[in-house]
């Protein structure tokens, strides 16, 4: 078997990304020798692979509790928060034990905030089991929660002691989420590595299926570049700004769709917007834009939506990029080349919008 890849994120507390097949042998020395109690939360739709990991931990020695939690964005609200808070008191966890996070996205942000808020911080390490959790949600030491007003308004930088992707888990996803996550892998293209482009357009049947031939690359890929971003600027500060790349319209679409659209699809859209935005600001060629286009539609993810621009434009004010009353952009000035666009004009972004709502 082909030894897992680790990648380093440096910072204050570094710790290791593992990316493999079968690693559940990892997770006890993530947990470290200091625990005694074990918190599982994981997703309550995937009892099968819970279980395994709580047995990996029992036989480690560790007293291991499973709390489930709601699937995907129902997950993260304060109600289910304060509900994992009584439970760790229930169970008594002290300072030195450890909060494990088994799930997509949703589940590893709330339970690294839970970890984070329970005693003033203890000890997370997260188990993403989506192509979305492993390349964004899991990897920088983002948690939050929702709230009407905005997605992932609340929240804490709390980086994990480790995060174990195990690619065995990406078979059991629904295609279209999936097909979703690589919209995350494509953005680190985009912004980064664009030796990912260069494998999607080359396979984008493979890279559309979790036992394509390039599977663990692109993940390792993806990974990387964001592990090296935030190494650099944990608490977004500067430099991890360019990881929000297509987010700002992606997030007001999720907050228009009550969080019943794909982040992943949103982010799709969000990428094109900025990149009209860029071309529009003589910031991008056309031909780059198009190739955004190709390259998601060639997997099977959106580039257009239609809705309330006034609406959407509203929402967009609350982006945490924004600083005041200044709205933020990131956007590019070629491939790999990440810029900023501070205060645009209105026009421009209303522009920009018409060339997705086609």
């Amino acid at each position: 078997m082909t030894p897992p890849a680790r990648v380093p994120v440096g910072g204050a507390e570094p710790y290791d990304v593992v990316i493999g097949t079968g690693v559940l042998g990892e997770l006890p020395a993530m947990v470290g020798d200091k625990a005694r109690t074990v918190a599982v939360v994981h997703a309550e739709g995937l009892p099968e692979i819970a279980r395994p990991v709580c047995g990996a931990l029992e036989q480690a020695g560790y007293t291991v509790h499973a709390l489930p939690v709601p699937d995907g964005e129902a997950a993260k609200e304060a109600g289910v928060l304060a509900g994992l808070w009584s439970a760790f008191a229930a169970l008594g966890m002290t300072r030195t034990d450890v909060v494990v996070g088994v799930g997509g996205g949703a589940t590893t942000d709330l339970a690294g905030f839970a970890a984070a808020s329970w005693l003033r911080g203890v000890r997370a390490v997260l188990v993403p089991t989506t192509l979305l959790g492993m390349v964004d949600a899991a990897v920088g030491g983002k948690t939050g929660i929702n709230i009407p007003e905005g997605k992932n308004l609340v929240g804490a930088f709390h980086p994990p002691g480790g995060v174990l992707c195990d690619l065995a888990t990406l078979m059991t996803m629904p295609r279209e989420d999936y097909i979703s996550g690589l919209a995350e892998i494509i953005k680190a293209g985009f912004i980064a590595d664009p030796e990912i482009l260069a494998l999607v357009e080359d396979d984008p049947k493979g890279a559309a299926a979790p036992d394509g031939p390039h599977t663990r690359e692109l993940v390792e890929r993806a990974v990387r570049v964001k592990a090296g971003v935030v190494s650099a600027d944990l608490r977004e500060s500067g430099l991890r700004e360019i990881l929000n790349y297509g987010h700002t319209l992606a997030h007001a679409i999720e907050k228009n769709e009550d969080y019943r659209f794909r982040h992943g699809h949103a982010v799709a859209i969000g990428m094109v917007y900025a990149a009209e935005l860029s071309r529009l600001a003589g910031r991008l060629p056309a031909e780059a834009v198009r190739r955004h286009r190709d390259v998601l539609e060639s997997v099977g993810l959106p580039v257009s939506y239609a809705a309330d621009w006034p609406g959407l434009r509203a929402t967009m004010t609350i982006d945490k990029k924004s600083r005041g009353a200044t709205l933020r952009f990131v956007v590019l000035d070629g491939i790999a080349e990440p810029g900023r666009l501070e205060g645009p004009d209105e026009a421009l972004l209303a522009a920009a919008y018409r060339e997705i709502a086609r």
